[in-house]
């Protein structure tokens, strides 16, 4: 059954959707940070909003029937994140941006709002013909 599972594995959906959460994250943050639009609890909340819309997009693409199928895809994404901010941010903001609650937010909603995609999904239901 796991060879099975890892045989389905898109690894390309991981990686690209991976790249594309932070790029699109990290884009928005930056048009924020441009206009001044950094300071209070309303620029969190909007990047929070962001995120879990293309966090639902993401796994809505990967157009599976149940949340454990989708687990795998949200934890690589979480860990991409991850080493993203490592590599990105903390030679910039230090290891201190670990003690901002938003950041621990945002990976959570990372890890869990596309475990939701299978409930948005539309699946016919089987003919029963008996």
């Amino acid at each position: 059954m796991l060879l099975h599972t890892f045989n389905r594995f898109q690894w390309g959906r991981l990686a690209g959707w991976g790249i594309t959460i932070y790029a699109i994250m990290y884009f928005v943050w930056s048009v924020f940070a441009l206009h001044g639009f950094v300071a209070g609890i309303a620029p969190r909340i909007a990047l929070l909003a962001v995120l879990v819309v293309v966090a639902g997009i993401a796994g809505r693409s990967l157009h599976l029937k149940r949340w454990e199928d989708v687990l795998p895809y949200t934890m690589g994404w979480t860990l991409i994140a991850i080493v993203l901010d490592a590599l990105v941010s903390i030679p910039v903001a230090g290891w201190g941006m670990y003690t901002d609650w938003n950041i621990w937010v945002g990976y959570a909603l990372l890890l869990f709002v596309p475990l939701l995609a299978p409930l948005s999904s539309r699946h016919p239901e089987p003919i029963d013909i008996t």
